[in-house]
């Protein structure tokens, strides 16, 4: 049974009263604020992690406990390209964009949300000019080290006013992983109305609810997630803003995406059917009819989530314990924002897990918010050979048994918690 909800909000979408609960997690600090060696004589800041369900616009959200400025701090730690797969992905996504818009030196890509410059930097490399939005000032330096103009602000409707005013209405508008972590999604998708040429395009890329609860993938519900988007959903929120969804791409990034293609709603009823993409294709139809048959409007689909994060959160425990009982080393690798939620639900500290692993730098000699794991290089890997070694980021499991290849020299072997415990070829 889902914990009785006792909350005052509201839907960030239709301001309704919320009282479906998908999933209590209990509390833990934000999972991207990770810790300094000399917080550690300090306390953290934890807030309930509680996830709720609007049963009349279907948008799924966190309760509102932390400020979006509190979790995007200016030495936010989470630098895109340092994911060769997720760099790949970009590249493809520019390439295919080129070509699908027939953009060129005269036309305008603005990113939302550009982080460290992963994406936009293939969109200069074409010749076209560019803008990045990026709040965070670690990783908007990091976008202008590239040579990539950056304004260093949250997004919205006064800020697209701005930048319209500017001259940077746009042909073509990025939003990846954005859209989940904006406290207020109808301001934000305003923003897109107002700075998108009549003729521009706009692509959402988020991870996919249907997925995230069919598979149990309760490790994505954190703090900087503000909301948890299904086509259902976002297919009305956008309408509401100003904005058509004209079609869709289911990725497997992150375990299940969505990537949406809007366009502004007037400017595709005064010029009906005289351009590519304004009615929206059959996959729109196709997709919002496979999450009906789901039962995304209906209650029952979300019930289930929280016994499932329990028994992932025992399960990983379990071994653990028997792992430290049989004197056997346990680390792990990627010291993602979903690996902060998994070993938080979990009760996981550094008795049972000696360290993590990350190639980021800006993450290295950190502890991991809550749980306060050591961060560090990966020669600590090798110098130490343990016996398993969790990947937290199991959505990037090919990438990094690939790159972790080597441990198989001295019979180490590479383990996953989700979907459920196992472990990785």
């Amino acid at each position: 049974m889902n914990p009785p909800l006792h909350s005052p909000m509201k839907c960030r979408h239709c301001a309704r009263a919320l009282d479906l609960v998908l999933a209590d997690l209990g509390t833990s600090p934000p999972s991207n604020a990770y810790l300094l060696p000399a917080d550690l004589n300090g306390p953290e800041a934890w807030y309930p992690l509680r996830v709720l369900v609007c049963t009349y616009c279907w948008l799924v959200q966190t309760q509102d406990f932390a400020k979006a400025e509190q979790l995007f701090s200016p030495d936010y730690a989470y630098f895109s390209s340092f994911s060769s797969s997720w760099l790949a992905h970009a590249r493809a996504y520019v390439t295919a964009s080129i070509a699908r818009f027939n953009l060129g030196p005269g036309h305008r890509v603005v990113e939302v949300a550009a982080n460290d410059g992963y994406l936009l930097q293939y969109v200069k490399e074409a010749g076209i000019a560019c803008l990045g939005v990026e709040p965070t000032a670690s990783t908007a330096a990091a976008a202008r080290a590239k040579g990539i103009d950056v304004v260093e602000r949250f997004f919205g409707e006064t800020l697209a006013r701005e930048l319209l005013a500017q001259g940077h209405a746009a042909d073509l508008m990025v939003a990846n992983n954005v859209l989940a972590h904006v406290p207020d999604i109808n301001d934000f998708l305003t923003g897109f109305k107002v700075l998108l040429k009549p003729s521009g395009t706009a692509t959402f890329e988020f991870p996919h609810l249907l997925p995230l609860v069919q598979k149990g993938y309760f490790d994505t519900l954190y703090h900087e997630h503000f909301s948890y988007l299904s086509l259902t959903a976002m297919t009305a929120i956008f309408s509401a803003n100003g904005l058509t969804v004209v079609d869709v791409e289911e990725l497997g990034t992150h375990g299940g995406s969505l990537r949406l293609y809007a366009r502004r709603t007037d400017a595709l009823a005064q010029a009906p059917g005289q351009a590519p993409g304004q009615a929206p294709t059959q996959r729109v139809a196709d997709l919002l009819e496979t999450e009906r048959l789901a039962g995304v409007t209906t209650p029952d689909f979300y019930v289930h989530l929280q016994a499932h994060a329990e028994q992932v959160a025992h399960a990983l425990l379990k071994f653990l314990v028997e792992a430290r009982q049989a004197g056997k080393r346990v680390v792990a690798y990627g010291a993602a924002a979903k690996g902060n939620t998994l070993l938080n639900f979990a009760g996981v500290r550094s008795h049972l897990l000696e360290y993590v692993v990350d190639l980021n730098p800006a993450k290295q000699g950190t502890y991991l918010p809550g749980s306060r794991i050591p961060v560090v290089d990966e020669c600590r890997l090798r110098a130490d050979r343990p016996d398993y070694i969790l990947l937290l980021p199991w959505n990037l499991d090919r990438e990094v048994c690939q790159q972790l290849s080597y441990v198989k020299d001295w019979g180490g072997k590479i383990m996953a918690a989700l979907p459920q415990l196992r472990e990785l070829s």
